[in-house]
């Protein structure tokens, strides 16, 4: 199997499979494709992503050649691939709820996504405080979060959101590096379970790979333009 993915520091889309694979131990080939400097423009990118999906967004999972595109379908086709690796929780109505949460992270949240996007290398806390008191949509993003998180862990034994890591955590992996990095408040119970994420085997080592890129994209910085 080859996953296709673009930037660590960036790319919250390709974080989730990564890091799914990785703490779960399905073996793959990572092929890096960097983000362009400005979007909408014919930079490489869009040629060799174009080569991997019609699509032409990341990331891409390629099993013999065979692409399958978006992190839900991603999920799916690894977890019939590979039915004892724990893509899923194994009680139904636990693998139901955690599709849900999947499925409302996939979906939504647009103002976290949009007021604070993914940047592993970067600490904003003093723009989080302002864009926490300005921006309602932000706050009630959070709480939802917060709530879904509380539940889960309430409900459940272990670390996780739903005992081992699973498909859920691996989709909320982004979301914790954006509430850590933006210093946005969370309850006690959801800053435990950052922590216990973004410490997890597979996220940590996608992190640690993120922190050695290097590679500062204007386009990606909405809140430094330059350094």
């Amino acid at each position: 199997m080859q996953l296709v993915v673009a930037n660590k520091n960036y790319s919250s889309w390709s974080m989730r499979p990564w890091v799914l694979m990785r703490q779960l131990g399905i073996p793959f080939e990572e092929i890096e494709l960097r983000l362009p400097d400005q979007f909408g423009t014919d930079a490489p990118f869009y040629t060799e992503i174009a080569k991997y999906s019609p699509a032409k967004r990341v990331p891409v999972l390629l099993d013999d050649g065979f692409a399958v595109w978006d992190t839900l379908a991603i999920a799916e086709y690894l977890h019939e691939r590979f039915p004892q690796a724990g893509v899923w929780p194994q009680d139904a109505r636990q693998r139901a709820r955690a599709r849900s949460v999947c499925a409302e992270m996939h979906a939504g949240f647009g103002g976290l996504r949009s007021l604070c996007p993914m940047n592993i290398e970067a600490s904003f806390p003093e723009v989080g405080r302002k864009l926490w008191s300005e921006h309602a949509g932000l706050r009630n993003d959070v709480a939802r979060i917060d709530q879904i998180w509380r539940e889960q862990l309430a409900a459940g034994t272990g670390e996780f959101l739903f005992g081992g890591f699973s498909a859920a955590d691996a989709f909320f992996a982004p979301v914790c590096v954006r509430i850590s990095r933006f210093a946005l408040p969370v309850s006690d119970a959801a800053r435990g379970y950052i922590g216990n994420v973004l410490n997890a085997p597979g996220p940590s080592r996608w992190i640690e790979a993120a922190l050695a890129e290097h590679d500062f994209i204007a386009d990606d910085e909405p809140y430094r333009k330059s350094r």
